[in-house]
């Protein structure tokens, strides 16, 4: 389903923080930005007005939203937005074959074998738990 068409952005309207923590955007008073009342956060209109950008020294990447009418939406969805369900996935497939591997059929495998294998998974797995703690939000 196609998202919403964005609403140009009215530099003299108040609107819902697109952060999620319940404040409100208020037009900051000579400029093209908006500042929410609850944390504290400054967004700037972009050049065509029809999107939004916060101002962050704390966040690595730009975000942007566009207004529908009624909500925001991510101007620029990307793949890291959906981390979680890839990094988990990741995980369980990596422990999946790294059992099946450790426990097929050949009797004669030394317990070393089985060991350095497992170890492999394991420490595949905290290294996506890693990245994961690195990159989140």
């Amino acid at each position: 389903m196609p998202s919403p068409k964005a609403q140009k952005i009215d530099l003299n309207s108040d609107y819902p923080c697109p952060c999620g923590r319940r404040g409100r955007l208020m037009p900051i008073v000579l400029t093209e930005a908006f500042g929410c009342n609850k944390c504290q956060q400054i967004f700037v209109v972009e050049e065509n007005g029809h999107a939004i950008e916060q101002l962050s020294t704390t966040y690595p990447y730009k975000r942007s939203w566009h207004w529908t009418g009624t909500k925001w939406s991510k101007a620029y969805p990307r793949i890291r937005d959906s981390y979680l369900p890839v990094a988990l996935l990741i995980i369980v497939v990596v422990f999946v074959v790294g059992v099946i591997l450790a426990q097929s059929g050949l009797p004669d495998k030394p317990p070393i074998v089985i060991g350095f294998i497992m170890g492999a998974v394991v420490a595949l797995m905290l290294i996506v738990l890693m990245y994961w703690l690195a990159y989140r939000r």
